[in-house]
C-alpha cells in the first residue's frame, strides 16, 4: 500500500486523497484517473489520522476517463459495470447534471463522448509578463520573458474540474517557496519563476537550461535531489532517448508536466508565428523574436491571442467566392518565397514536435520510468488544451493535397497520435471531443497589486470534433484519392472504336510524342499515394491500439460518431431519418443527414445487355448512365496519369466541402469504378424561384482535366422543353464562364475546380432575379418583365424540379429527393402558399426567355395550371410523411 500511496503522492495528489482512493479503487491506476476527475478534492485528513470517504462529486468539464466500472464499495446491492453516476452533459442550461444511471441506460462512456452541444465558461486572466535574466549553459545570461500563470492555466475548465487546481498548485509549487533536501538536513534551494517558466527561442535551449538546474546537490549533507519534486536522484542508467545515464528529466511527474506545458506552448507560439509573418507589420517583428528569443516591446504579442483563439478559422484556406477566377493574370509574385517560408516552417515545427515528443509518456519506451505508467495531471491537462488545439488546427484542412505537401509536419503529428493511443491513461483522448473557443463573452481591464495591467475575460469554449474524428475526416479524402489514383481504366476497347484522335491521345499519354512539354506527374503521383497510405494505416494502428488499451466496446462507441462515406446509394437511409417535432429538430435532421450523404459512390453503369451474335458481353465497355456516356467509354482505355492525379486533389476536398444548409446544398454521386463519371444533384436556394426544386447535372471529367474545365449538362429540363434560366438552356446546356460557355473570367489550369464550377451554379445561377442573367437584361431589376420571368420559373419549378422529381426520381437520386422533400414538408407547404398568392396567372411558357417580347403567348405556350399542380404536390407531400 505504501508504494502506491508513494505513486498517488508524485503525482500530486495528497496522501489523504491516496489512501481513500485506494481504499475505493484498489487498481492504482484507476485511483489515479479519479483523482484527476476531482472524485476526491473534498478529502480530508482527520485529527486521527483516519481518511473518511468522500461523497461522489463529477463536476470536471472535461474529464479523461470514465470508462472503467467503479466498485460502489458496499455490500449491498451491488452495481454492474459502468452503473455509477455520470454527468449528462446535454442538459438545457449546458452545465452539467449530476444523475444516477439505471442499468437500461448505463453508459461507461458518457464523460468520454459527451455531446459536443456542450458548452463551457471559463474565465482567462491575461497579464504583462515578467521578465528575468537567466543563466545559461556556458556561463551566458539573457533576458527572457517568463510565462505567466494565467496562460499557463489558460483554456482550462473551473476549479472544481480538478485541471486548474493542479496547474496552480504545479506553478506556485515550482515558482516560489523553497526545495527542501529530503534527507532531514534543514537545508533548502528557493526556487523562482526563472527556473522552469522561462521562455526561451528554442525548445533544445530550454532543455538545456533544465538539465543545468533540475538536479541539486544538498550544500550540507551533499545528497542529490530533484529540484522539481525534492525527492533524491539515485537512477544512473541511460535509457534511449536520454541524453546521459540518468538523465534528470526522466526522473519524476512534475518535469514531465512542466516540460510538455511549456514545450507545446512554445509550439503553438511558434504556429501564430509563422501564420503572422505574411504581415507586412509584423515580419520583422516575428523575424527577429524567432532568432533571438529576447524581450519584444509591449505589443509583441498582441495578435497571438487571436490567432490561439481562432481555432475554426486556422489550418484553413479562405474560400474563394463564387468560382469566377478572372481573365486576368494571377500574380504569383512572392508565391515560390511563400512556398519556401511554409516549409521551412513546417520543418521547424516538425523537428520541434520530434524534440518533445522524447518526452510524451510511452509505455514502449524500454527500461522503467514512473512517469510514463502515471503521468502527472498537468500532463493530461496540456495535452488535452495546448495539443488538441494543435489537432484541431492542422486536422480541419480541408485540402488533402495541402496536407500532403506539408507531410514533413504532419507525419510528426501522426506519430503523437499513435503514441497518444496506445497509452491508456491518455487513450481516451482520441475520443473526447475538443473544447474550442466559440466567442470572448466580456473584457475587464484591471491592475494588479504591483500596478501592471491585467485583462479578465470570460471565454465560452464549445464542443467540436475530436483527434481521432478529425483524422477520420482525413482518411476519407485520403480514400477517394487513392480510389482516384487505382487509374480510370476498365476493359480494353475493341480497337475498331477507337477514333483516330483516340488513338493519337493514348499514344501521346504514353509520354512518346510530348517529350519536352509538361513533366511528368510521377513523383507527386507517388508521393500523394505514400501520404494517403500513411494516413490510413496510422487510423488503423489507433484503432489497433484503443482495442488493446479500452476495449472492443470503447472503440465501436468511437466509430459510431465517426464521419462515413457511403459506397452505395440503395441503402435507403432517408427513410430512417427523424425529423423530430420542432423546426430545430427538423433543421437539425435535415443538416445531419445531408452532410452523411452529400458525398457517396455508387454504380452508374447500365446493365450489360443478353450478347447477341455470340458477342462476349464480358469483353464489352459498360454504357453509363450519363449524358457523356459516348466520351466515357471512348476514354476506357486510355491512362492519364496527371489527369488521375488531379482527379484524386479534387475528390478529396469534394467528400467534405460540398455545401450543405438547410437553404441550399450540393449532393454528389461517383461511379465506384470510374470516378471521371458524376452526378449532381443542387436544391434551389431560399429567396429564389427555384427555392427547394432538384436540379440534376451530368458530369464528366474529361482527358484534358484539370487543364480544361469539366463537362456539365443540365438534365432537369422537362424532357428538354422547359428553359429554367437564360444560363440554363432546355437542351442541357450550362452557360457559364468557368466552362467557357460563357463570355468573363474563365477556367484556370490548374488551378479551379469542380467545386467552384458548382458552387457557381448553386449562386450564380439559380438566383433571386434569374431574369437578369439574360444579355441586355442586367438593368431590369424589380420590373414587371422581371417579376413575370420569375413567376414563370416558379411554375416551372413546381410542375418539374419539384412534383416531376418527387414522381419519377431520376437515378441515382430517389432517396435523396424522397428525404429532401418529406423532411422539409412542412416549409415547402408553406412556400407553395406563398408562390400560389404570387402567380400571375399567365400561361406558362416552355421558353420564359420569350417573355421578352410576348409574355403571355408563344412557343410552348400552355394553360396554367399551377393550382393544380401545388395541389397535387401537397398531397404527395403528405403521402410522404405518413410512410
Amino acid at each position: 500500500m505504501q508504494e502506491e500511496i508513494r505513486q498517488l503522492t508524485e503525482m500530486g495528489a495528497t496522501i489523504a486523497q491516496a489512501k481513500a482512493a485506494l481504499a475505493k479503487y484498489k487498481d492504482v491506476m484507476q485511483a489515479a484517473e479519479r483523482i484527476f476527475d476531482g472524485q476526491f478534492d473534498d478529502v480530508v485528513e482527520d485529527d486521527d489520522g483516519d481518511v473518511p470517504m468522500p461523497s461522489v462529486s463529477r463536476n470536471s468539464m472535461t474529464s479523461d476517463e470514465d470508462d472503467r466500472p467503479a466498485d460502489n464499495g458496499s455490500d449491498s446491492e451491488p452495481e454492474e459495470d459502468g452503473d455509477d453516476d455520470f454527468i449528462d452533459y446535454d442538459s438545457d442550461d449546458g452545465a452539467p447534471a449530476i444523475e444516477a444511471r439505471t442499468k437500461t441506460d448505463a453508459d461507461p462512456y458518457a464523460r468520454i463522448f459527451f455531446s459536443k452541444d456542450h458548452r463551457e465558461e471559463i474565465i482567462e486572466i491575461e497579464e504583462e509578463p515578467e521578465t528575468a535574466t537567466v543563466s545559461i549553459p556556458g556561463g551566458e545570461t539573457e533576458l527572457l520573458k517568463i510565462l505567466p500563470q494565467g496562460e499557463w492555466m489558460k483554456g482550462c475548465p473551473p476549479p472544481a474540474g480538478g485541471e486548474q487546481s493542479f496547474l496552480f498548485a504545479q506553478y506556485s509549487q515550482l515558482s516560489e517557496g523553497n526545495c527542501a533536501c529530503p534527507h532531514g538536513c534543514g537545508a533548502a534551494i528557493p526556487r523562482q519563476k526563472s527556473d522552469f517558466f522561462s521562455i526561451f527561442a528554442e525548445f533544445a535551449s530550454y532543455i538545456k537550461h533544465l538539465r543545468s538546474i533540475i538536479q541539486k546537490t544538498c550544500s550540507r549533507c551533499q545528497s542529490e535531489f530533484c529540484f522539481a519534486c525534492g525527492e533524491p536522484i539515485t537512477d544512473k542508467v541511460q535509457r534511449p532517448g536520454e541524453a546521459a545515464p540518468g538523465d534528470p528529466l526522466f526522473h519524476c511527474a512534475d518535469v514531465q508536466g512542466v516540460i510538455l506545458g511549456m514545450g507545446l506552448y512554445m509550439l503553438l507560439d511558434q504556429m501564430v508565428q509563422s501564420q503572422s509573418a505574411s504581415s507586412p507589420d509584423s515580419k520583422s517583428r516575428n523575424n527577429k523574436r524567432r532568432k533571438t528569443g529576447k524581450v519584444l516591446p509591449k505589443d509583441a504579442d498582441d495578435d497571438d491571442d487571436e490567432v490561439y483563439h481562432n481555432v475554426h478559422g486556422t489550418g484553413k484556406r479562405a474560400k474563394g467566392g463564387t468560382g469566377y477566377a478572372g481573365d486576368q493574370k494571377e500574380d504569383h509574385t512572392g508565391q515560390l518565397e511563400a512556398e519556401a517560408a511554409q516549409t521551412a516552417n513546417d520543418q521547424a515545427l516538425g523537428n520541434l514536435l520530434t524534440e518533445l515528443g522524447v518526452y510524451l509518456p510511452s509505455l514502449h519506451r524500454k527500461g522503467t520510468h514512473p512517469s510514463d505508467f502515471l503521468p502527472h495531471p498537468t500532463t493530461l491537462a496540456h495535452l488535452r488544451r495546448r495539443f488538441n488545439y494543435l489537432c484541431s488546427t492542422l486536422l480541419r484542412n480541408d485540402s488533402l493535397a495541402d496536407i500532403s505537401d506539408r507531410s514533413v509536419l504532419y507525419f510528426k503529428l501522426l506519430d503523437w497520435l499513435e503514441t497518444i493511443s496506445s497509452h491508456e491513461t491518455l487513450a481516451s483522448l482520441m475520443g473526447q471531443p475538443i473544447m474550442t473557443v466559440s466567442s470572448v463573452k466580456s473584457t475587464i481591464t484591471r491592475k494588479s497589486p504591483n500596478n501592471k495591467p491585467i485583462r479578465e475575460r470570460t471565454v465560452i469554449y464549445e464542443g467540436s470534433a475530436g483527434p481521432r474524428e478529425l483524422l477520420e475526416a482525413i482518411c476519407i479524402q485520403a480514400q477517394a484519392a487513392l480510389k482516384a489514383l487505382e487509374g480510370n481504366k476498365t476493359q480494353e476497347l475493341p480497337p475498331e472504336e477507337l477514333t483516330e484522335e483516340q488513338k493519337r491521345m493514348t499514344v501521346d499519354t504514353k509520354g512518346k510524342s510530348k517529350e519536352g512539354s509538361m513533366p511528368s506527374p510521377a513523383d507527386e503521383t507517388q508521393k500523394l499515394l505514400n501520404f494517403c497510405q500513411r494516413i490510413l494505416n496510422t487510423a488503423k494502428a489507433i484503432d489497433r491500439s484503443l482495442r488493446d488499451t479500452k476495449g472492443d466496446a470503447f472503440v465501436e462507441r468511437l466509430h459510431a460518431s465517426l464521419p462515413k462515406i457511403s459506397t452505395t446509394s440503395s441503402t435507403n437511409e432517408g427513410a430512417r431519418v427523424d425529423p423530430g417535432t420542432s423546426e430545430e429538430s427538423t433543421i437539425k435532421a435535415y443538416i445531419d443527414w445531408a452532410t452523411r450523404v452529400r458525398f457517396e459512390y455508387c454504380d452508374l453503369t447500365v446493365p450489360n445487355p443478353t450478347p447477341d451474335n455470340n458477342d462476349d458481353a464480358q469483353n464489352q465497355v459498360p454504357h453509363y448512365k450519363s449524358y457523356f456516356n459516348h466520351e466515357i467509354r471512348m476514354l476506357a482505355a486510355s491512362d492519364l496519369p496527371k489527369r488521375s492525379l488531379a482527379i484524386a486533389k479534387e475528390l478529396s476536398i469534394l467528400t467534405s466541402n460540398l455545401p450543405i444548409a438547410w437553404d441550399s446544398s450540393i449532393f454528389l454521386r461517383i461511379d465506384e469504378t470510374r470516378v471521371d463519371v458524376l452526378k449532381a444533384l443542387i436544391t434551389g436556394p431560399e429567396s429564389t424561384p427555384y427555392y427547394n426544386g432538384c436540379y440534376l447535372f451530368d458530369i464528366f471529367l474529361g482527358p484534358s482535366y484539370n487543364q480544361m474545365p469539366p463537362n456539365v449538362k443540365y438534365m432537369t429540363t422537362n424532357g428538354g422543353k422547359s428553359r429554367f434560366n437564360p444560363n440554363l438552356y432546355a437542351d442541357g446546356k450550362v452557360c457559364l464562364s468557368l466552362l467557357g460557355t460563357w463570355s468573363g473570367p474563365g477556367w484556370v489550369a490548374g488551378k479551379s475546380t469542380l467545386l467552384q464550377v458548382l458552387v457557381s451554379i448553386q449562386s450564380m445561377i439559380l438566383c433571386e432575379e434569374p431574369y437578369l442573367n439574360e444579355p441586355g437584361w442586367a438593368t431590369s431589376g424589380g420590373t414587371p418583365q422581371s417579376q413575370s420571368y420569375s413567376a414563370n420559373v416558379r411554375r416551372m419549378v413546381v410542375k418539374t424540379a419539384m412534383l416531376g422529381n418527387l414522381q419519377n426520381p431520376p437515378e441515382p437520386w430517389a432517396d435523396i429527393i424522397r428525404t429532401h422533400f418529406r423532411l422539409k414538408a412542412q416549409s415547402i407547404t408553406e412556400q407553395l402558399d406563398q408562390w400560389l398568392k404570387l402567380d400571375d396567372g399567365k400561361a406558362t411558357l416552355g421558353d420564359g426567355a420569350e417573355m421578352g417580347h410576348n409574355p403571355r403567348t408563344g412557343a410552348g405556350a400552355s394553360t396554367n395550371g399551377f393550382a393544380a399542380d401545388v395541389a397535387e404536390l401537397k398531397k404527395a407531400l403528405k403521402e410522404l410523411q405518413t410512410k
